[in-house]
């Protein structure tokens, strides 16, 4: 039996405190939500501690439960109804498990899921981003929604869906091309949207 997705009483008035903060801080959301019920959803930039937060008050605010992966050891008490409120799935990474595979799973259990990562994977400027986004993707047989958030007009929101085809690179340039132009917390720490070059040599 696969896990039910359910909108409780207390996530409706979370979404509706999302959007009074949000216009509180003069942010606003953009972007069609998209219909497909399963899909890895890429946060980019992240550039700061802050994106968190008002990531999570952006797509709240749009109707939607996130989900993310978090060593299981963090999921201790009181940490840990914190975590599981955000979306936060326990990963116990001592027994090596492939996230690929095992998010795989995660998507057969549910009949929802958004399973949301950063692709830079760090907060500082990285000069290629991690693929696992993309396998996880393509071995789930899901879609690739692009999330952002642009601090220089205070947007969040969804770009445009892309189902991943196999080819990497060519996925890639489509991505960077909706990237263009919007800007993190600190610009200058934005990873680059590319493979790692020694990947590209293997």
């Amino acid at each position: 039996m696969k896990r039910q997705y359910t909108t409780s009483l207390f996530f409706n008035l979370f979404k509706t405190l999302s959007n009074i903060i949000l216009k509180l801080m003069g942010w606003k959301t953009t972007g069609r939500v998209p219909e497909e019920k399963k899909f890895v959803m890429i946060g980019y930039p992240h550039t700061s501690n802050w994106d968190a937060f008002i990531g999570l008050l952006v797509f709240t605010a749009m109707g939607l439960r996130l989900h993310w992966l978090a060593k299981q050891s963090l999921f201790k008490w009181p940490l840990g109804p914190i975590l599981r409120f955000t979306g936060a799935i326990p990963v116990n990474r001592s027994q090596s498990q492939n996230f690929i595979e095992y998010s795989k799973q995660l998507f057969n259990q549910y009949d929802r899921l958004i399973l949301t990562l950063s692709p830079e994977g760090s907060r500082k400027k990285t000069a290629y981003w991690r693929t696992g986004f993309y396998y996880m993707a393509l071995n789930a047989g899901v879609p690739i929604v692009l999330g952002f958030l642009d601090y220089s007009r205070k947007t969040g929101g969804f770009g445009p869906l892309i189902w991943p085809g196999g080819n990497i690179e060519q996925d890639l340039k489509k991505i960077r091309q909706f990237y263009q132009g919007i800007k993190g917390k600190f610009p200058e720490l934005m990873g680059e949207i590319q493979l790692n070059p020694e990947r590209k040599k293997n």
